[in-house]
């Protein structure tokens, strides 16, 4: 019977997202400014979905909808993470209701460490203030994993950061504040193989340790040689265009885009 139960809870949906729209602020008549048109899609706990496309497509534009960007206000559709409804929430209150978006050019935040970031971060989403010892061990462990110097939590956040170390920053966040559903927005961008390879364990050792589920968004295919998504979705023109396994993406390699974008 413990069985059972455990395959019914992955089963679950953790995030389903329907008919979502957004259109930017038009700047003259004839500006087509519809960038979301129409997404659908659900992700199961524990699951992975790779989404890629192409520049331009509108996947920053969606994971930035979903994360509750003041600039990405949906036009219309809703988005359910388990059974609430974030597309009528604040960005702290989804952020609360476990989601987590990896950022893909995250932002200096002059005057604040690394460490009182975090913290606060870990006290802002649970209500409470972690236990200083247990918390200082699973900075540290976590920091290790991912290979930082001890040093990096006394600099300010993303202060002088190279890119490998703001996209690692960006995994410890996620290690530590242990998200219902993260989205990783072009993670992979700017890394080299060894940065690349440390990030992925990052990710893959949350999933494997919880039943989070992932959306992860890139227009490059190298990142899920580490990452194995059990769903690929082709993103073009603001909505999912095709779906299928991960030799999706094996095909957008050889061939590119072009039967997508009617080339």
């Amino acid at each position: 019977m413990p069985c059972i139960k455990q395959k019914e809870k992955l089963m679950e949906k953790i995030i389903e997202v329907k008919n979502l729209f957004y259109e930017y602020p038009r700047t003259n008549e004839n500006e087509n400014t519809i960038a979301l048109q129409g997404v659908d899609f659900s992700i199961e706990r524990g699951e992975f979905v790779g989404i890629i496309g192409h520049n331009g497509s509108g996947k920053s534009t969606m994971a930035y909808a979903l994360a509750g960007h003041p600039d990405y206000e949906i036009t219309s559709g809703e988005a359910w993470l388990d059974d609430q409804l974030i597309t009528e929430m604040s960005v702290d209150e989804r952020a609360k209701a476990g989601l987590f978006l990896a950022m893909q050019y995250p932002v200096e935040v002059a005057g604040v460490s690394v460490s009182n970031f975090l913290r606060t971060a870990k006290t802002a989403i649970d209500g409470e203030a972690p236990k200083v010892r247990q918390w200082v061990g699973q900075v540290n462990q976590a920091m290790k994993n991912l290979r930082m110097d001890p040093a990096f939590s006394q600099r300010d956040v993303n202060a002088g950061f190279s890119g490998g170390e703001k996209k690692r920053f960006e995994i410890l966040q996620m290690e530590l504040l242990r998200p219902r559903f993260a989205v990783l927005d072009e993670t992979d961008s700017g890394l080299d193989v060894d940065a690349l390879r440390i990030v992925s364990e990052g990710v893959n050792r949350l999933h494997d340790e919880t039943d989070a589920g992932f959306l992860l968004i890139t227009h490059y295919t190298r990142i899920l040689r580490y990452i194995k998504p059990s769903h690929v979705h082709v993103f073009v023109d603001g909505r999912v265009a095709a779906q299928g396994g991960p030799e999706l993406a094996d095909e957008l390699e050889e061939n590119g885009y072009d039967k997508y974008l009617g080339l």
